[in-house]
């Protein structure tokens, strides 16, 4: 049980703390859940937490175990769903040929790869191509529709890109080419010239439709690929023949929605809840491949998608080739998925090199912009294909929008931003694209892409930090530490870890639950791979555990942990994980802050 020094301890906690080493306050999410060595206090821990996170408690179930049942929306509550359809519906029916136009990015690989095997199982035989991320930039360009047309395409279907290529779109409808539009980037004004234009954040939508804004582009194709069976029920194919396994198609969607930050919440989570299931089973033959590149020996997680997975088919298009990741998603069991693994995840080791390289020539430029609200950061010879990852990079070590532009050797830059939750970069670049400051641009809140002449780089630069000066303000004032729960070190057990792991999965707009654990005193501080502070605690429990502050040992934090707590007692506040290295499992803490607690 909980003893009465460990109770007011964890309750004296509940205040908050003001001066973390972070710089940020610590706030509670709904009120103090405090868990000493015994057990809760107060009752059912997930129930708890989803309380603290608004689930209202007749939802509470719902929320425990999300399933499509439970949040799937009627498809057609989307404009133009029922349109694109029926269009597809036709194309199967007549045998037409049709081509998948997608991104070059995990969200653009998965979305391709579920229409094309949903279309396979139809009895189809779609096309795909992928433009070159050098070569061709983002999105569907005119001259590339055209020639799609010319070989044969009669219907295209783009996913993940074209809401905002008027240009391109209107130079197909020219050549007499259909396309059907599925993205859920952000829209203008006017829609550009489709079939139809299937996207939650168009500006014309319904508040209804509006509210799965958060889905990625794969969730839309998904909710296209039900719309598209449905109507060919209507019609009477199935009469003959064995339906397709949509749910089959559930652990593309789970891999496309976390590679692509989308927020973890309502369908989303049931999307990556019952696709983690599938994925489980291994059916999907190149996504078995690459679980094996990745070295995962036990069915992955939703952390896997994000760090392990993910970024092994990004590196197709960032630095190799970018039709890997759709040929690997939608290849049969054989020596070519195994092979295409394989090159991925040689090219992640690339990427990951050449992203050192760009990361550390952006940083020297960071102090001369320490004034402003957005940092823009850009270079002569930067490889485009990283400068995503690298303003994601900075943004979490300055706490500000980074947009970070690559230059060619013809003065043109290819920029990608992050945005610090708050500030809505996508509506930023899309204006100041209207301004005549970039020559294309688009996005969403959190990430947005753009094309700039160099000689335009500082005047946006000054544009958009007056544009947003005032909402990273308010958002950087709002900052805090969020904490879930608070626990005493003998605590912090695997069984803790399995309780909250139960309203998982976590991510973006869902994140996972975020503990205290204190007071201690560090045992042993050390650095470890690349710069990551590794350190073991011990309470006054008597407990001891291990925790990690990762790419920490150059911040405040890091530096405090490693030479400045003199003895000093702290409350560390991060992830609780499983560490199954040694003989036996035992909970560690990633940690994300810390603060004295003496």
């Amino acid at each position: 049980m909980v003893s009465s020094s460990q109770h007011n301890e964890l309750e004296g906690l509940a205040c908050g703390v003001e001066a973390s080493l972070s710089g940020k306050a610590w706030r509670w999410r709904g009120g103090n859940m405090a868990l000493g060595s015994g057990g809760m206090a107060g009752g059912d821990l997930v129930t708890q937490l989803l309380t603290a996170r608004g689930v209202a408690p007749d939802d509470i179930e719902r929320h425990r175990n999300p399933t499509l049942r439970g949040f799937l929306p009627d498809p057609s509550i989307f404009h133009d769903m029922d349109v694109a359809a029926e269009r597809l519906a036709q194309a199967v029916l007549t045998g037409e040929s049709v081509t998948i136009y997608g991104d070059y990015d995990v969200d653009g690989a998965t979305s391709s790869a579920l229409l094309i095997r949903l279309m396979r199982e139809l009895g189809a035989n779609p096309a795909h191509y992928i433009p070159d991320r050098l070569l061709e930039g983002y999105g569907p360009s005119g001259e590339a529709l055209v020639r799609l047309g010319q070989a044969g395409s009669s219907l295209v279907v783009t996913v993940d890109c074209g809401a905002m290529a008027h240009e391109a779109l209107e130079m197909a409808h020219d050549a007499g080419i259909d396309v059907i539009v599925v993205d859920h980037h952000k829209c203008a004004a006017e829609n550009p010239r489709t079939v139809a234009l299937v996207n939650p954040n168009r500006l014309d939508s319904t508040d209804e439709a509006a509210s799965y804004g958060h889905l990625a582009a794969v969730g839309v194709a998904f909710l296209l690929g039900i719309a598209l069976v449905r109507t060919l029920r209507q019609r009477g194919f199935f009469d003959a023949r064995a339906e397709p396994d949509l749910m089959g198609l559930l652990d593309l969607v789970a891999l496309g929605t976390v590679a692509d930050v989308a927020a973890l919440h309502g369908l989303n989570r049931a999307f990556v809840a019952q696709g983690l299931k599938v994925m489980a089973h291994r059916r999907n033959a190149g996504l078995n491949a690459l679980i094996d590149a990745s070295r995962l020996k036990r069915a992955p997680q939703c952390s896997d998608l994000g760090f392990a997975l993910g970024p092994r088919i990004n590196a197709g298009g960032r630095v190799g080739e970018s039709t890997l990741g759709v040929r690997l998603l939608t290849g049969e069991a054989g020596d070519e998925v195994h092979d295409i693994a394989a090159r991925l995840d040689v090219l992640n080791e690339e990427r990951r090199a050449i992203e050192a390289e760009v990361q550390a020539a952006a940083e020297e430029h960071v102090a001369g912009q320490h004034n402003r609200s957005v940092l823009v950061l850009s270079g002569h010879g930067w490889h485009p294909g990283v400068i995503g990852i690298v303003a994601g990079r900075i943004k979490e070590k300055s706490g500000k929008p980074v947009i970070v532009v690559a230059i060619d050797d013809q003065g043109e830059g290819k920029g990608s931003g992050r945005s610090i939750s708050g500030v809505d970069l996508g509506a930023a670049i899309i204006a100041a694209s209207a301004q005549g400051l970039l020559v294309k641009g688009g996005g969403h809140a959190m990430a947005a892409g753009l094309t700039i002449e160099a000689g335009k780089i500082d005047a946006f630069a000054d544009w958009v930090d007056g544009l947003l000066a005032r909402d990273v303000e308010r958002a950087r004032a709002g900052q805090a530490t969020i904490i879930d729960l608070s626990v005493a070190p003998r605590g912090l057990q695997p069984e803790l870890v399995n309780q909250l792991e139960i309203a998982g999965p976590y991510g973006v707009g869902w994140p996972a639950p975020r503990v205290a654990v204190g007071p201690v005193k560090l045992v042993k501080v050390d650095i470890v791979g690349n710069g990551h502070v590794r350190v073991i605690a011990s309470g006054n429990d008597g407990a001891r555990f291990k925790g990690i502050a990762f790419r920490a040992a150059e911040s405040d934090l890091g530096q405090v942990l490693l030479h400045g707590s003199h003895g000093r007692k702290f409350w560390l506040a991060g992830r609780v994980k499983i560490d199954d290295w040694g003989p036996v499992a035992a909970a560690e803490l990633h940690i994300e802050d810390a603060a004295f607690a003496d």
